[in-house]
């Protein structure tokens, strides 16, 4: 049985992980029958948007961890205690929390960092030879960590996002919104999922290649 490990960032698109994507990774990893342990920073997230009103809450501060929580209900391990050795495949989740929880993408656009502890797991990772997934624009992080290797990574066909991709390192590859890009060298696969899909179905038909195709790796 896969140990896979599924990297989040919060709960809500705007300022978290994307919750679609985050319950179609768990429930197709749970129709393969791997064992998934769920992950995030325990530090404080970038701000809080109010998604009734797509506005950011000047005067709240929220965990990411502990707002991650929300979707894996309650079982969830801080990213600074989890080391690659530990699990056989990752997959990082997207949604506005990886470009400005995980990375500073968000704010900085092509000179964006990548928070240290995501980096390093995700460096540690390909070390090990071990399958990465990453979906929407969950990318990003991979192009920072791993641009070096060249690695092909797709966040569907956004000019801007893909130009900044590329200039890490990575290759960007177009991709439709049910496909996948498998870089077999590095193990690494991406889908555009919500860069992308326009409703549950598509988003669900990506993920679940993914899925699949880390499973494969593992």
């Amino acid at each position: 049985m896969k140990k896979v490990a599924v990297i989040l960032s919060g709960c809500g698109v705007y300022d978290g992980s994307e919750i679609h994507e985050a319950v179609l990774t768990l429930l197709a990893l749970a129709r393969s029958g791997a064992t998934v342990t769920c992950i995030a920073p325990d530090i404080t997230q970038k701000h809080v948007v109010d998604h009734s009103k797509g506005e950011v809450m000047l005067d709240e501060d929220r965990n990411i961890l502990q707002e991650a929580a929300r979707i894996s209900r309650g079982e969830i391990i801080p990213l600074d205690q989890v080391h690659a050795h530990q699990f056989d495949a990752f997959i990082y989740v997207g949604g506005y929390g990886a470009a400005k929880n995980l990375s500073s993408f968000a704010f900085d656009g092509p000179a964006y960092d990548v928070d240290p502890a995501t980096m390093s797991l995700i460096q540690s990772a390909h070390e090990a030879s071990l399958p990465q997934g990453f979906m929407c624009i969950a990318p990003v992080l991979a192009a920072c960590a791993l641009g070096i290797h060249g690695v092909q990574l797709t966040i569907g066909n956004d000019p801007a996002t893909a130009a900044a991709i590329s200039a890490k390192g990575a290759q960007h590859v177009e991709c439709g919104v049910g496909g996948i890009v498998i870089d077999a060298d590095n193990k690494v696969i991406s889908t555009p999922a919500y860069m992308l899909a326009e409703n549950l179905l598509e988003a669900e038909s990506g993920i679940n290649q993914l899925v699949k195709s880390v499973l494969q790796f593992a």
